[in-house]
């Protein structure tokens, strides 16, 4: 049995270490027992940790995102399953990919919590205003989170609050602030100063409050009580909920009768709110996705563009994203480019019918210039957002072959960024296991010179004329 003992600050990247020794020499994860700082010792002698092995160790970039957050989950158990997720993505690159995996929904739980508990340190944390020697201002504040976040969530402090020497204290350590930050092991609750900005933040909060809106038990689930002793504006609630009737029947004496016109259409928009809970069929995929605001390419497309075809085919054509055309539409490939392709599909012995169509983006990116609005490619981070859309509908159509339409696309489905040009017309592993045969984008050729263009229709017919042997085979 080997023990790994984790510090108390550094945890992940501590973990990251030992789990690449330990994968690297296939050690089995019921062999290992992850300690975290102060734990106390094992009652039996254990293995030292193995010098590094000779398996290369690979881990995808959504595993070590995934990983990173998860790692600050208060589960006893999170390093073991981490490590055992770490062993088995060696020989299974797909299944952190896959929502109905056990252990990657108990993980993508534990990240949610985690992220839930950042964002309410970073709401939830008030300052008070410390004796200072030097020119900057000094601060500091207690806060008492689910799980031991400091070291994820006062990166955003430093970003935000760069100016001044902080620290927040916590039940896990202390961080501190000045140029650089700091941690330490915890220390008994300071007793903090009266705050004098206190009193202008109450000011602030009765200002906006609005007594309409009162909803008791969505305030306290996103305000649990046990915050509330460290805000100074909580004092207020009370005092504020025994006036809300007569300020509701104020506001209605004073307001308008009748709505404006347009309110329709922008209570219609607001109530499209996102649902996170996985999808049981290809259909729930895409009314999910219709809802999407993962990324701000929803607020200026028109509309999700979702796959269309048959949800039993055996090709799936992966392209970018939504063009002009697509995007007022809500079909995929229905413009000059998407012409293009099922032309050259057809020539090809592909009938357009028995394939499953999609983008590995599902907004249109675009600049306004004038009354056009010109395509832009989609970023990294776009891509990145997207890709859980486009892993739900190769989970439900499950293609035998994937024709991956230019760059875009064969990064969304291989994660590779290599140049495009020696790759086309070759065959690539998917993330999740699967065949992706890689070639240009419609598009592109449409752009192209009129030489050039006939050489890369060429090739393009080529491709697709390959992956029809590939299915017939």
């Amino acid at each position: 049995m080997i023990r790994v003992d984790l510090p108390r600050f550094g945890r992940f990247e501590a973990w990251r270490d030992a789990a690449r020794q330990l994968a690297g020499n296939r050690v089995d994860p019921a062999q290992v027992t992850w300690a975290d700082a102060d734990a106390p010792p094992g009652l039996f002698g254990a293995d030292p940790l193995p010098s590094p092995g000779p398996h290369p160790v690979a881990a995808t970039r959504d595993f070590l995102d995934l990983a990173r957050m998860a790692a600050s989950h208060s589960d006893p158990e999170r390093w073991a399953l981490l490590y055992t997720a770490l062993f088995r993505l060696q020989d299974d690159r797909g299944f952190v990919a896959n929502p109905a995996d056990p252990l990657t929904d108990r993980l993508g739980r534990m990240a949610k919590s985690v992220r839930r508990d950042i964002h309410k340190m970073h709401a939830f944390v008030r300052f008070h205003e410390l004796p200072s020697a030097g020119p900057r201002r000094s601060f500091g504040a207690w806060f008492e989170p689910e799980h031991p976040i400091l070291e994820a969530g006062t990166p955003f402090f430093a970003k935000r609050f760069a100016d001044m020497d902080w620290l927040i204290a916590t039940p896990e350590g202390i961080a501190r602030f000045g140029g650089a930050i700091a941690y330490a092991p915890p220390a008994p609750r300071p007793d903090f100063p009266a705050d004098a900005s206190h009193t202008l933040w109450q000011t602030y909060f009765a200002n906006i409050f609005n007594p309409a809106r009162i909803k008791t038990t969505a305030m306290r689930s996103e305000m649990p009580l046990k915050y509330w002793k460290n805000l100074p504006e909580t004092a207020l609630i009370p005092e504020m909920l025994a006036d809300a009737p007569r300020r509701v029947q104020a506001m209605r004496d004073a307001g308008a009768t009748n709505a404006p016109a347009f309110a329709a259409r922008v209570t219609a928009r607001i109530r499209q709110i996102p649902d996170d809970r996985p999808p049981e069929s290809l259909e729930a995929a895409r009314d999910q996705a219709l809802r999407c605001t993962r990324c701000d390419l929803c607020h200026a497309a028109t509309q999700t563009v979702w796959g269309e075809g048959d949800p039993a085919a055996p090709l799936m054509i992966v392209g970018e994203a939504p063009g002009d055309h697509e995007d007022l539409q809500g079909r995929p490939f229905v413009g000059p480019a998407g012409q293009l392709l099922r032309q050259t599909m057809a020539g090809a012995g592909l009938d357009p019918a028995r394939a499953w169509m999609t983008n590995a983006v599902k907004h249109f990116k675009f600049v306004p210039r004038g009354k056009r609005r010109i395509h832009q490619n989609p970023g990294a981070e776009e891509i990145r957002h997207c890709k859980g859309w486009l892993d739900l509908e190769r989970r439900f159509v499950q293609p035998r072959l994937t024709v991956a339409l230019g760059a875009t696309a064969a990064f969304a489905l291989t994660g590779n960024r290599l140049p495009l040009t020696p790759r086309r017309g070759t065959v690539e592993t998917m993330l999740d296991g699967g065949p992706v045969l890689i070639t240009w984008h419609p598009s592109l050729i449409l752009r192209l010179d009129p030489a050039a263009a006939a050489a890369a229709r060429d090739q393009f017919a080529a491709d697709l004329s390959q992956a029809a042997r590939r299915l017939a085979a």
